[in-house]
């Protein structure tokens, strides 16, 4: 049996209490990791919220940080598991394998489209290990799972990827009045003729594994403006080249507004797409008047993963 600590909101220590030994091959390992300091921790959050910086999707779970990296610097990385919500929640906890195409979408390898390359994936399951595996909330409470690499010594030197998955398990609950109660009237004697459909909402952040040295150039492309059934938009090419995977915000600038004209935040270029499309709606807040023919805007993808703040690429473009 693995002992996990699960906490409340409101304890102000609950994500450095160790892990408790358990008899497995990976649990020592990331005792030992936490106990020498490399295990990182996560912040608080008030009850039925999640910390800034965390991703949620459709269903009662968010997860902290957006995505991991692990390197030679850091060999143990922790996520934090928030619900978000009064009721209690049980959730299995994997990983998947996704690749991305080049208009961004990522898609899981046991469920591709055609015509998606996979050639120049990497990934990093193999000789990835987390615990717990499997985790129950109370509402408001929360839970740290340690994630640690460990990667064969002959493995090449470049970036290799997995996605951390975290999936609600169904709970056992009274439908009610059932399609079964429908057709037989209220009689139970009748044909067991029923469906029920229990979804399980999942949402997952990409674990990045770096060995060795990295490199990583990016450039701006085909930065311009065009019409969509939504409206005006700035479409762009991000063109990417190296062995280390691009993320960052981008942000369209123009002078004499403190606006933005468009920002986009979190935009990744993953190793296996040379480029990636992407398409800017323009900031609400910002005074389209001001948009004269001739103008010249400025877009910066500005780096949030290797070296947050630095200005990844940029480039100059006119208003038509």
């Amino acid at each position: 049996m693995i002992f996990v600590s699960k906490m409340p909101w409101r304890a102000p220590r609950s994500f450095l209490l160790p892990l408790a030994l358990a008899l497995t091959a990976v649990m020592p390992d990331l005792a030992s990791a936490q106990e020498s300091g490399d295990a990182p921790t996560l912040p608080e959050a008030a009850a039925g919220e999640a910390p800034d910086g965390s991703v949620g999707g459709m269903g009662d779970i968010n997860l902290y940080p957006k995505r991991v990296t692990i390197d030679r610097r850091q060999r143990i990385a922790s996520i934090g598991l928030y619900n978000r919500t009064i009721d209690p929640g049980e959730y299995e906890i994997s990983l998947i394998d996704m690749v991305m195409s080049p208009t961004g979408e990522v898609f899981q390898l046991d469920n591709l489209p055609e015509g998606v390359p996979t050639d120049k994936l990497r990934t990093a399951s193999e000789f990835l290990r987390w615990s717990p595996r499997r985790v129950r909330l109370l509402g408001s409470e929360a839970q740290t799972v340690r994630i640690m690499a460990r990667p064969p010594s002959d493995l090449p030197e470049g970036e290799y990827r997995s996605h951390f998955l975290a999936v609600s398990v169904p709970q056992d609950v009274d439908t009610g009045f059932s399609i079964n109660d429908a057709v037989n009237g209220g009689d139970a004697d009748g044909p067991d003729i029923g469906v029920t459909i229990r979804p399980r909402f999942g949402i997952s952040i990409p674990v990045i594994v770096r060995i060795g040295e990295t490199t990583l150039d990016v450039s701006l492309d085909h930065v311009g403006f065009v019409e969509t059934p939504e409206g005006l938009a700035i479409a762009l090419t991000i063109a990417r080249e190296g062995t280390r995977s691009a993320f960052g915000d981008i942000i369209v600038t123009a002078p004499g507004s403190d606006e933005p004209v468009a920002i986009a935040r979190g935009i990744g270029v993953y190793p296996e797409v040379d480029s990636r499309q992407v398409l800017l709606g323009i900031n609400s807040e910002f005074d389209v008047s001001l948009l004269q023919s001739g103008l010249s805007l400025t877009a910066r993808y500005i780096d949030d993963d290797f070296t947050p703040g630095e200005t990844l690429a940029s480039s100059t473009f006119a208003v038509p």
